[in-house]
Order: structure tokens, then C-alpha cells, then sequence
């Protein structure tokens, strides 16, 4: 979204608060007003940013002319210039003002180990959001039939939640020995991770009736019914073709309204990566990273190594990188991939 489309939506939502249409509902009101709390900063972070880029251009053409003196006091504010304009490009990068996460985790190659693999990499985020004092909050999970999981969603609320945490989305590989491997061979396996901005209703509207809902029986390890009631949901998004499923919830309602959370937040991605397409490539940069069919991380337990192949760098304590001490690893992704 460009500076003219936010300006717009600013626009519009002051009209909306100012003309007292949400009072009969709180919750509406509470999310407008959040979301034109976010634009104005916005607004004032892409003026501010324009406003650098062209002192930014004055002053390279003055350090580069034929006035030493000159040249030499624009390459003094010059270098003031490009460390305040990076610094705040970091604060603009889309969907930085998202404090809440999605996050997904499927089982890849590999069988049993990559099922215990995914329930690693679980436990790695849950832990990591503890560390940053973030609540996180179990919305699916499947479970193997042995200690792994077949596919999990959790939701991760806190300051910085999403932008610390959206490059971990991709195929992560892992190599080691497997508890059940008797010869000591190292196995290779991969689950999957989606990192969502978790879209409000505010974000992402969706239509009753682009909507078609299932229901079904939930079921536990080894696919057997363990509710005599339809209580899982399954819903498709028509105009996308997206589907999204729900069955840990105790009651239909419950499950149909976790399924709407994930599904506007896969929607609300769809936006931003294409947001964040058109950034990149005004910038002619090469977007291959964002890729989330690519392997972009391989955890090494016999090397004691985590590389990720985005930024070719790798960090040794691997068990303490399961446990969740990923802050290096996080930073590093952030300025890099930024």
C-alpha cells in the first residue's frame, strides 16, 4: 500500500470515528481506533523517509563537487542522514506495526522424525516467545502416534511478535540420529513453517456469503474419532479457494471462529507479501529469499551447527537454540533480510 492509499484510509477512518456510527459496537470502535493509531505513524514514518531520501541525494551530489569545504560538511551529515534513514526503515517494513503472529508448523520428509522435527521447532518458538514475555496460545494441533505432532497452529501476542518472527517461514531440515534409530545412521527430514500476521476483522473483511462450512467429527492420533458430534469445521473461502480446518475447540462455534482468525490471516498475508513484492522490486531487489518453498535453515546436531542459507551464517548451541535462545539468529535475519 502506497503512501496515497494509507493517506486515504486514514481519511476514512477518521470519518467513521468522527461520525459516531460505531458506538453500538465496542469492539469495532477499539480496533478502528487502533488501526488509525497505526496509520498516522505510518504516515509520518514514509513522509519522513521521503523527506531523507531527497537530503540524502542533495548531499551526495554536494560531496561529490569540486567545493572541498562543502564536500566535506555534506559527507559529515551524510553519514548522519543514511543512519537515521536506516533506522527508521526498519520500523517501516510492512506489517511492522503487527504485534500478533500465526504461526504454522507441518511435518515434511522424514516420516515419524520429521513429525518429532516439527515438534522441536514447536517448542523452540513457544519457548523463545516465553523469553520474550509474549503469550502464546495453542490453536490446532495434531498430534503423531508417537511424541510428534502432524501439524500445529499457534497464536503468538506481543510487542514485535510478527516482524521478529516472519522470516522464520520456509522448510526447515534437520540432521541427526533418530531416538528410534538402533545403527546410529543421521537421517535427514524437513517440516514447514508459515509465520501469518494475525488479521482483526478491521484488516481483512470477509463475506458470509463467500463462505461454504463443513462440518465433521474430530479426530486424535491415528485418525479415530474422539467426538460424536460434528464439532470440527472446515471452511472454504470461495473467491480464493483457500480452505482452512478446525477441531480443538469444545463446541462447533468455537472451532468456526478459529477457522475465520486463521483464514483472514492467510488472507491478510496474501496482501502483504504482494505489498511487500512491489517494495522490493521498486527497489530492484531480488525477492528469491521470500520464497517459502526454498530450504532456508539446516539444524547440524552432530556439528553442533544451525546455518541459515539465506545469509549464509551459521550459530553453534544447538540445544540451547531448541530451547528457544534464538535472539542472534532473529536479529541477524531482520537487519539482512529487511
Amino acid at each position: 500500500m502506497d503512501l496515497d492509499q494509507l493517506k486515504q484510509e486514514y481519511h476514512d477512518s477518521e470519518n467513521k470515528l468522527s461520525s459516531g456510527e460505531l458506538v453500538s459496537d465496542p469492539q469495532r470502535l477499539q480496533d478502528l481506533s487502533r488501526r488509525y493509531a497505526e496509520l498516522g505513524t505510518m504516515i509520518a514514518q514514509l513522509e519522513e523517509l521521503s523527506s531523507l531520501e531527497k537530503r540524502i541525494a542533495e548531499n551526495e551530489e554536494m560531496a561529490n563537487g569540486s567545493d572541498g569545504e562543502l564536500a566535506s560538511l555534506a559527507q559529515a551529515e551524510l553519514e548522519e542522514l543514511r543512519a537515521r534513514y536506516t533506522k527508521l526503515k526498519r520500523g517501516e517494513e510492512v506489517g511492522a506495526n503487527i504485534r500478533e503472529a500465526i504461526i504454522e508448523i507441518r511435518p515434511g520428509v522424514g516420516g515419524e522424525e520429521s513429525s518429532l522435527f516439527a515438534q522441536d521447532l514447536m517448542r523452540m518458538y513457544s519457548r523463545f516467545a516465553e523469553r520474550n514475555g509474549w503469550k502464546v496460545v495453542v490453536l490446532e494441533e495434531s498430534r503423531s502416534e508417537l511424541k510428534g505432532i502432524k501439524e500445529a497452529t499457534l497464536e503468538v501476542s506481543g510487542e514485535g511478535a510478527y516482524p521478529l518472527l516472519k522470516n522464520e517461514s520456509g522448510v526447515h531440515r534437520v540432521q541427526r540420529v533418530p531416538e528410534t534409530e538402533k545403527s546410529g545412521r543421521i537421517h535427514t527430514s524437513t517440516a514447514s513453517v508459515a509465520v501469518l500476521p494475525k488479521a482483526k476483522a478491521i484488516d481483512i473483511e470477509i463475506r458470509p456469503e463467500d463462505l461454504q462450512m463443513d462440518t465433521f467429527r474430530s479426530s486424535g492420533p491415528g485418525g479415530q474419532a474422539v467426538n460424536k458430534i460434528s464439532s470440527a469445521v472446515r471452511i472454504t473461502h470461495i473467491p480464493s479457494g483457500m480452505v482452512v480446518a478446525s477441531q480443538k475447540g469444545r463446541s462447533q462455534a468455537a472451532n468456526r471462529e478459529t477457522a475465520i482468525t486463521i483464514l483472514r490471516s492467510r488472507l491478510l498475508q496474501g496482501r502483504l507479501d504482494e505489498e511487500d513484492r512491489k517494495r522490493r522490486a521498486e527497489r530492484n531487489e531480488q525477492i528469491g529469499n521470500a520464497d517459502r518453498s526454498e530450504k532456508i535453515r539446516t539444524y547440524n546436531f552432530p556439528q553442533d551447527r544451525v546455518t541459515d542459507h539465506r545469509v549464509n551464517e551459521s550459530w553453534s548451541n544447538i540445544e540451547g537454540i531448541m530451547d528457544g535462545r534464538i535472539d542472534e539468529m532473529v536479529s541477524t535475519l531482520r537487519e539482512s533480510l529487511a
